[in-house]
């Protein structure tokens, strides 16, 4: 009974990493599609959002099979409840990609050269810290999941001066009021995707030390 529960436990872990590349996959191309403006790309991200949604369902609900036909404690019971969380904000970040998709349709109808900001230190940023949330689940590296949780504050930063520049912008081209507001919404898109990979650290900071650190100061 026991080696089928670790079989179990390392399927789910697999399940979860599995999901975590896809997930990645969809933030990198995201960040394509705002580099090019290009509307197929983001056509492709909102296209495939089901294979996520699909996948977020089936390992939560072989989390919860587990949990009830084993009753597990522990860390093997921390491991299954930090799954389902971060089952969660993978799936979450998949929707801000989806977002962003939806960003980028908006903006190759109300195309202009009149204003550009770069986006690329935001979005490296934020693909930058899912990644290393996930290799901090995978290696189950406490120093790691800390670092991830500091990096937030510099997309904070970004977002901040997004929204000053954009909000001067429109006030001074009135004109290109669409296409202003939905350039910004992407800053706030990428800056939710950094704060569901901070979730995601945080949950593998709970996950390895077995302490909740949700709204500490670092």
């Amino acid at each position: 009974m026991a080696r089928h529960f670790q079989k179990e436990l390392e399927k789910v872990k697999k399940m979860i990493l599995s999901l975590g590349a896809m997930v990645e996959e969809r933030v990198r191309q995201s960040w394509k599609a705002i580099e090019t403006i290009d509307p197929a790309i983001a056509k492709q991200i909102v296209r495939t959002d089901h294979e996520i949604d699909e996948m977020e369902v089936e390992i939560e609900e072989e989390c919860l099979k587990i949990m009830a036909l084993h009753q597990p404690v522990a860390i093997d019971l921390r491991f299954l409840t930090a799954v389902i969380k971060i089952n969660n904000d993978l799936e979450r970040i998949a929707d801000e990609a989806v977002n962003i998709a939806e960003r980028i349709a908006t903006l190759d109808k109300h195309r202009t050269d009149k204003f550009f900001f770069d986006y690329e230190p935001m979005a490296s940023e934020a693909e930058e810290m899912l990644k290393l949330s996930l290799d901090a689940l995978v290696n189950m590296d406490v120093d790691l999941a800390f670092k991830v949780v500091t990096m937030d504050d510099e997309v904070d930063d970004i977002h901040r001066q997004a929204y000053r520049l954009i909000r001067d912008e429109m006030k001074a081209h009135p004109d290109l009021i669409i296409f202003l507001m939905n350039y910004y919404l992407i800053s706030r898109h990428l800056e939710r995707i950094a704060d569901h990979a901070t979730n995601i650290a945080e949950e593998v900071i709970y996950l390895i030390e077995g302490e909740i650190v949700r709204h500490a100061q670092y």
